[in-house]
């Protein structure tokens, strides 16, 4: 079975194509990110010195992306700012999952593609012969625990949990394992629904490694990845639809990024964390998890969900979100385009990302992700030297 979304949280997803622009700069909020600057302005370094972006191309050109629904918010948040200062630079950017946003890219129909969960080595390989794509992370994100349990506000759940609630073993929400961890709370024996993901998707990515690490009943009998076959529940696209359905349906528990659930005003619960504090969903939960993990960025830039950091308020379920994008750009003037927009993005849209429920950059994956932008080239010659 699959859930349509309610239209006001359908528009979350923005699955038809809208006009996109403009991205940020730094986690720990560096410089570029406490003063953001207007589009056109040089922004700060993640060092503090001053910037010059790359200059986009004069005429007009249009760009076509697909991918993540995690991101999609900020993202026509940062069309609609971008596009004040650069109507000539259009970009159609379709949110259907970050499973279709690979598969996009690899078949080439795209100009980038958008994950919230980095290539796994087959998709690399599975790349067209000659083609490199870049992960480059534009932004982080909570995956949330939603719930709608009639009078119940406050709830919270540890490891086991959710590992229960989403393989079908805990089948009411008065389970004496919720119980447990809810003194004082009074659950109803109301039956539970799970709602999850029927697209390929980096949020279910996310959540199911959370699973996987924490669960070993859950890593033998499902694992962990954007897809995967879960053992209860119903299916729905994206993740306004997970939202839609869990706000449709008494008793049902899902997930989705933090900002979908604060859109749709419904609940989420309050995770158990590697210290043993339970901890809401939070842009600063997942700042001190990036920062946490920051050291250990790899190389390649695909970092894995950032599952129980240290710290007394990291919050357990962590992701970046990536921008899919050539190595080298068949089209000088598109590539000339995507690297200015791009730029941007990681400095002066930085910003913009805390007041929609996602964390920017920690200061030296921002630095990484703009060195990673000087590899960008249009016939072997660097688009941005």
């Amino acid at each position: 079975m699959t859930i349509s979304a309610p239209k006001r949280l359908a528009a979350l997803t923005l699955g038809a194509a809208f006009v996109f622009a403009a991205c940020s700069s730094g986690a720990t909020p560096s410089p570029s990110a406490a003063a953001s600057s207007a589009p056109g302005e040089s922004p700060a370094a993640s060092d503090g010195s001053s910037m010059t972006l790359p200059a986009p191309p004069t005429g007009d050109v249009t760009l076509l992306g697909s991918g993540a629904t995690f991101p999609a918010p900020l993202y026509n948040q940062w069309v609609e700012t971008y596009g004040q200062s650069y109507a000539n630079i259009r970009i159609d950017y379709q949110a259907i999952g970050s499973g279709g946003g690979i598969k996009a890219i690899t078949e080439q129909t795209v100009d980038f593609g958008a994950s919230d969960a980095p290539m796994k080595d087959e998709e690399v390989a599975a790349l067209p012969a000659g083609t490199t794509v870049l992960h480059v992370p534009m932004a982080l994100g909570a995956v949330v625990v939603i719930y709608n349990v009639p009078g119940v506000t406050d709830l919270q759940l540890d490891d086991a949990n959710l590992a229960g609630l989403f393989l079908g073993t805990i089948k009411t929400w008065d389970d004496p394992a919720i119980a447990a961890n809810n003194p004082g709370v009074t659950l109803p024996s109301t039956p539970v629904t799970v709602v999850h993901r029927s697209d390929g998707s980096g949020t279910t990515n996310a959540f199911t490694t959370f699973l996987d690490a924490v669960s070993a009943e859950w890593s033998a009998q499902v694992g962990k990845g954007k897809e995967v076959n879960w053992p209860t529940g119903i299916g729905a696209q994206g993740n306004d639809g997970v939202a839609g359905g869990v706000k449709q349906t008494d008793g049902a528990v899902g997930y989705v990024e933090l900002n979908y659930a604060t859109a749709a005003n419904i609940a989420s619960a309050k995770v158990k964390n590697a210290d043993g504090n339970f901890v809401a969903g939070s842009t600063a939960g997942v700042t001190a998890a990036a920062d946490d993990a920051a050291p250990d960025f790899p190389a390649d830039f695909r970092q894995a969900p950032i599952i129980n950091g240290a710290g007394p308020d990291t919050y357990p379920i962590a992701s970046y979100t990536y921008l899919l994008v050539y190595q080298d750009q068949k089209d000088a003037t598109k590539g000339q385009a995507l690297v200015s927009y791009m730029a941007w993005c990681l400095t002066n849209g930085q910003a913009a990302e805390e007041a929609l429920g996602y964390a920017p950059l920690p200061a030296a994956v921002q630095q990484k992700s703009l060195d990673l932008l000087h590899t960008i080239t249009s016939g072997g010659s660097p688009i941005w030297p």
